[in-house]
């Protein structure tokens, strides 16, 4: 039988089961996929706790590699035997197989390894579409990035590093803070132990930076602001501490005529040209050695929940994957 996840109410880790469903036939535009590893995001657990409200009862996750098993009528961009990894869609990665639209699929090229793709589709084309198109950084400039250890925040710092920008991070220990340097942070802040404004300030002699990429949200919100720049940019893009709180425009003018936007990775890679380019230029920096990624835990699909306990936990650093 085939093996998937699925939560039946939202609430913590708890609520996620193992359970036994046949995936059927691909209808058309659809594929059957067999999955070879799955990706852990952050943004499943926003699905999960229902700060991300999903139709219940739901599978969950919107990122894996796998490998095409039977597609259905008109689907040309993929085929039967194609290595393919995908981020987005609808959810119910975390699963053995699935039928699944065939439209967020990416063939994987042959110096692609499936458990590389699984942890870096989501949070490579995230990093891709963040300082490339969101916010273009520039060689010479430097950038305040949040959570600097995490998943998205290794494969940006790696990145960043490779196109000449000084990266200034944040991290919560002096563990993450050695793999922050070690991928490549000029600078490191323990948020724990040093005040985060004062060291930006100190950093850039007190000009602040031109852009500021926050994936903490409630805690980090007003720090971000006061490290920016006049006319600098917030990128806020994700909720790990709680989502931003509701606040007035005018606090943008009065601390400089600041940008804030909240982007999401559906946006950018909404035609089939915006997905494949997003990918290549993705996979040309895994190639080219500037951007090195390994899952740093794994787990059985049978274990979901633990690992969703550990992610929110911050027992893990860098990207995790489901094997099933």
């Amino acid at each position: 039988m085939n093996q998937i996840i699925r939560f039946h109410a939202t609430g913590g880790p708890d609520v996620l089961q193992l359970e036994q469903s046949e995936p059927g036939r691909p209808g058309p535009g659809e594929v059957l996929l067999r999955h070879t590893a799955i990706g852990v995001n952050f943004i499943d657990t926003y699905h999960r706790s229902g700060l991300y409200p999903l139709t219940l009862p739901s599978g969950l996750g919107s990122e894996a590699a796998g490998v095409v098993e039977a597609v259905g009528a008109g689907v040309g961009h993929v085929a039967v035997g194609d290595r393919v990894a995908y981020a987005g869609g609808a959810q119910g990665a975390y699963s053995q197989r699935r039928v699944m639209n065939a439209a967020p699929l990416v063939r994987l090229p042959d110096d692609i390894a499936d458990d590389t793709a699984a942890c870096v589709m989501l949070q490579g084309m995230t990093v891709e579409y963040l300082i490339r198109r969101t916010f273009a950084v520039e060689a010479g400039q430097t950038v305040l990035w949040h959570a600097a250890a995490g998943g998205v925040g290794q494969i940006a710092v790696q990145w960043l590093k490779s196109l000449g920008v000084q990266v200034i991070g944040t991290v919560g220990s002096a563990d993450k803070a050695a793999i922050a340097q070690r991928l490549g942070c000029q600078h490191v802040i323990n948020y724990r132990e040093e005040d985060v404004v004062a060291r930006v300030n100190d950093i850039t002699d007190g000009k602040g930076v031109p852009v500021v990429y926050d994936s903490v949200g409630k805690d980090t919100f007003e720090i971000s602001l006061d490290c920016l720049a006049p006319r600098g940019m917030l990128v806020s893009f994700g909720n790990a501490s709680g989502a931003v709180p509701p606040f007035a425009p005018l606090l943008l003018a009065q601390k400089g005529s600041l940008y804030f936007t909240r982007p999401k990775l559906g946006d950018y890679v909404a035609t089939r040209a915006e997905l494949e380019t997003s990918a290549e230029a993705l996979f040309e920096r895994i190639r080219a050695g500037a951007v090195k990624v390994q899952p740093s835990a794994r787990y059985a699909l049978s274990d979901a929940a633990r690992a969703h306990a550990d992610l929110e936990a911050r027992l893990t650093t860098g990207s995790i994957i489901l094997l099933p």
